[in-house]
């Protein structure tokens, strides 16, 4: 990571500036002071005593090393969809039915597997740190850090709410309200791994937030924009299926399976500020997959922009 000192940094020490402005931990720099070239300015090594000054080019060891890959991450050649990429992290827009990292019975076919090879095959050291996950069938914008600092950064913006996600979910019958919060506390349900259930009951549940706005109704069909201000497991196919109107092809919470194979979701936009750049506003969309097309268009004859 390569900085040129501005006014605003003028006169602050070096461990003054990784803590307070980039937000290093002390663990991590404490590996910085103790790394060939961990920190330098102007080409030179410096301490953390260092007194930075406007102009100065202050380099940190951030980036990964050999030493971090993961051996058991095979990188393979899978088209991905970068939808924004820097040296600080890669957004893509995952397709459905791709798993987001490895698992059992998907150890080659994940999107970590992609981007191992992308990376790899440039000579660069890689190690998968997804920011938001996604669903196996849940398509659409999947955020990754590049590095330990900005795995750190953005997963604390996460649990500030600092990251803004937007979900497309396409639900089955008449959605009646046009805008409003779900709000309640959803837990895991009894005798299953995989299934959740809303409850009123805070004991050994979760509080779940989603806010939504219709943008489409039919009396078959209805689409939302879904924004969870919380993250939890399955939150927005447990909120629309305990209103009543699942999420079209969710075999698990009661959608309907006729017209789709899978869950009709997508993560379609993610905002926030860039967490290094604060002048840059990132706002990025992914369009909607063919299948989820298909689908409203199959029901309502209409074809849906959004």
């Amino acid at each position: 990571m390569k900085i040129v000192i501005d006014e605003k940094n003028n006169g602050k020490s070096i461990l003054e500036f990784l803590r307070r402005t980039l937000g290093f931990s002390r663990r991590q720099i404490t590996k910085l002071k103790f790394q060939e070239n961990g920190i330098t300015v102007n080409g030179n090594h410096k301490t953390v005593r260092y007194i930075l000054e406007i102009n100065d080019i202050l380099e940190i060891m951030s980036e990964d090393t050999e030493s971090d890959v993961n051996e058991k991450l095979l990188p393979k050649n899978i088209p991905i969809d970068v939808v924004y990429e820097d040296e600080y992290f890669t957004v893509i827009n995952k397709p459905p039915y791709m798993p987001t990292h490895p698992s059992f019975g998907h150890y080659e076919d994940t999107l970590a597997n992609a981007l191992a090879y992308r990376y790899q095959s440039q000579g660069i050291p890689y190690v998968f740190r997804p920011v938001n996950r996604l669903d196996r069938n849940t398509s659409g914008l999947v955020l990754t850090a590049n590095s330990r600092l900005s795995a750190s950064k953005l997963a604390n913006m996460i649990m500030e709410g600092k990251i803004q996600k937007t979900y497309i979910a396409v639900l089955s019958g008449r959605f009646e309200s046009e805008s409003g919060v779900i709000s309640n506390y959803i837990r895991r349900k009894a005798d299953t791994v995989i299934l959740r259930e809303q409850t009123d009951n805070p004991d050994n549940a979760d509080l779940a937030i989603t806010k939504y706005e219709r943008i489409y109704v039919s009396d078959r069909l209805s689409v939302v924009k879904a924004m969870p201000v919380t993250g939890r497991t399955h939150q927005l196919r447990v909120h629309f299926s305990s209103l009543g109107n699942p999420i079209f092809g969710d075999d698990l919470y009661g959608g309907d399976v006729s017209k789709i194979e899978r869950q009709a979701l997508h993560a379609y936009k993610l905002e926030f500020e860039h967490p290094f750049y604060t002048d840059r506003k990132m706002s990025l969309t992914a369009e909607l997959p063919e299948d989820i097309k298909n689908l409203i268009y199959d029901v309502t004859k209409e074809n849906l922009i959004l």
